[in-house]
């Protein structure tokens, strides 16, 4: 995947085996980190909405995965069509690709680029759901990640990634997804909530989250699965840019975890399981675009300004009324607008290409091109995901009803809740045979 730096690879005429099934486990990895999403979010929620928290991000694994077969990868990575979209028609279907068919440049079968990135589209458009949560109804979601994957995800991967995509031939780095992931699904998720709406109680009901082991639990498989999404976007393991990405990866993902903790407990008194969990994703994020071009050194940097900022940024929703319910904006597009922005001051260069920031004796012309890169993929899908919310809204609608909402989500949308507390006060056989117990002492309901 390697952005902006696919062309520097050495000519390999012969397939990699090692490569290949590198590739082939970091490929599972970033696979796991959509169920891991779901467990992230499905945890952040309240107990009326975890059912639907998880089936929005499972239902983007059967949607993409088709339209990715049928037409997605060879719009992301065909042959170039005005620096905007690309096209190859042995693509279509995979159906012209030979099994040890080699993807140019490198030592791995176009088979094995093709899933890889299949996971990367896989896992933006779940990445917006977070901002949704508790009132979209499921069909208008799986519609919505259709018609956005087609119309916002495979362009713009074509435009950082693909050969001849503008962004891509102006140099700008984004190793692993700053841009057309992270970015991408932060304005999309802002885009479609200024449409929808917020959800019923904002700023008056407590929405705590209902089960944080279960954040922490998703939390913890995102880290892992994140070293295949982001050291295996160099594509093979012939040079040691995958493995100085690796170390980085871990080294700002600690930095951005410290870094908001100490905030939480500056300006709110504590150190919160969901501050370590959520710290630990924006790094993961910030890192993304940038951990190819950096030291470990400037990973510790990076992260540490991406937790502190990301850590005030969840609380803009509040300021401006904006109803983000799992702090996609505040996380994910903020995370990424800095990782990204970031390369313009400490790339080295001596990692991925000759780039160096500012700290390291370059001038801003790499600032610049990150700039253009992080407000073009902003704004383009801002603006093309609340168009699209609007059209769904006008038609088939993409709110539940205030009624449905309020009674929960996943009674209404799955016919199914994620606990059943039917037994949670013991059967007739295990209450005393005296006097009942007044109802004061009953057991409480769980609050939904």
């Amino acid at each position: 995947m390697a952005p902006a730096i696919m062309t520097l690879a050495a000519d390999a005429p012969e397939l990699s085996a090692a490569n290949t099934g590198f590739m082939l486990i970091c490929s599972a990895l970033v696979m796991l980190m959509t169920p891991a999403l779901a467990f992230f979010y499905g945890g952040m929620v309240r107990v009326k909405s975890t059912l639907n928290m998880l089936m929005m991000s499972f239902i983007s694994l059967g949607i993409v995965t088709i339209l990715w077969v049928l037409y997605g990868f060879s719009m992301a990575f065909g042959t170039d069509s005005g620096s905007i979209v690309g096209w190859s028609s042995e693509y279509v279907g995979l159906s012209g690709i030979g099994i040890t068919e080699l993807w140019d440049g490198y030592t791995i079968p176009v088979y094995v680029f093709a899933v890889f990135q299949l996971m990367f589209a896989i896992i933006t458009p779940a990445l917006i759901s977070g901002a949704l949560a508790d009132r979209v109804k499921f069909t208008a979601w799986a519609l919505f990640i259709a018609l956005w994957v087609t119309i916002v995800y495979f362009p713009v991967a074509h435009w950082v990634w693909g050969t001849g995509g503008w962004l891509f031939e102006m140099g700008v780095i984004d190793f692993a997804g700053g841009t057309a992931v992270h970015i991408n699904a932060g304005a999309a998720a802002l885009g479609v909530i200024l449409v929808i709406g917020k959800r019923v109680g904002f700023k008056k009901d407590p929405m705590r989250p209902h089960s944080l082991p279960l954040v922490m639990l998703g939390a913890g498989l995102l880290w892992f699965g994140w070293f295949g999404f982001n050291a295996g976007s160099w594509l093979g393991n012939d040079d040691g840019v995958g493995a100085v990405m690796f170390v980085n990866t871990q080294v700002a993902t600690a930095a951005a975890m410290l870094a908001w903790l100490l905030y939480e407990k500056i300006r709110h008194g504590a150190f919160t399981t969901l501050g370590a969990a959520s710290g630990a994703v924006a790094g993961l994020v910030a890192i993304t675009p940038s951990g190819g071009s950096c030291s470990p050194l400037g990973a510790i940097g990076i992260g540490a300004i991406a937790g502190l900022l990301c850590a005030m940024a969840v609380g803009l929703k509040y300021k401006f009324g904006y109803d983000d319910s799992l702090d996609v904006v505040g996380v994910h597009l903020v995370g990424g607008v800095v990782g990204s922005l970031l390369v313009g001051f400490f790339a080295t260069g001596g990692v991925q290409s000759k780039a160096q920031g500012l700290l390291y004796g370059g001038n801003a012309d790499q600032l610049v091109k990150q700039a253009i890169g992080v407000f073009s993929v902003l704004a383009y899908s801002l603006i093309a995901s609340a168009i699209l919310a609007l059209i769904l809204d006008k038609t088939i609608g993409m709110r539940v009803s205030e009624d449905d909402e309020v009674s929960g989500i996943d009674q209404v949308e799955h016919a199914e809740t994620a606990y059943d507390f039917s037994g949670a006060g013991g059967g007739a056989s295990s209450r005393s045979t005296a006097a009942p117990a007044p109802a004061a002492q009953e057991t409480k309901k769980v609050d939904a």
